[in-house]
């Protein structure tokens, strides 16, 4: 059992930095944010296995690193290291507005006990960290789901 975890974090760890060694896909994630009222909102997608630990960071729209701690379920759980994000974006994601971006996902992570998490935060306003967690499935593609403050609703497609 331990040997079958140390792989699957292996593939987790090896798309997320090295998607030419591992089998992956592409995948598509689409954010809509609500009407909220206020500046535009940070947000960190990221990953974590069956038993909640980290396994990576996925994407993170805004550009000053200095409102990462806000995202503080993703900065918690990643101890705050930019370095790893596949794509951080420059602008944050403004309110009505939507964010879709693709990323290269391996195919070990779906139907494993995976889950994709995703913080906000807008400066002046109430943070929300794992305001989506959805676990990662075949099934689960292309199903919406509702965010609990910014975000409208959330969908992924393999």
């Amino acid at each position: 059992m331990r040997l079958k975890s140390l792989f699957a974090m292996l593939a987790v760890t090896t798309a997320l930095t090295i998607p030419a060694f591992a089998q992956a896909g592409q995948v598509t994630l689409s954010t809509n944010m609500r009407n909220y009222g206020g500046d535009g909102a940070y947000l960190a997608y990221y990953v974590t296995d069956a038993q909640g630990k980290y396994a990576g960071s996925l994407w993170m729209a805004g550009g000053k690193a200095k409102y990462y701690e806000h995202l503080s379920g993703w900065y918690r759980a990643s101890g705050g290291d930019t370095g790893e994000i596949s794509g951080i974006s420059g602008a944050s994601v403004g309110a009505g507005r939507s964010l879709k971006i693709t990323v290269d996902l391996a195919d070990t992570l779906f139907d494993a006990g995976y889950q994709l998490h995703i913080d906000s935060a807008v400066e002046d306003m109430r943070d929300s960290p794992n305001e989506i967690v959805i676990p990662l499935t075949s099934a689960g593609s292309g199903q919406t789901v509702k965010g609990t403050r910014y975000i409208a609703d959330f969908s992924y497609t393999r």
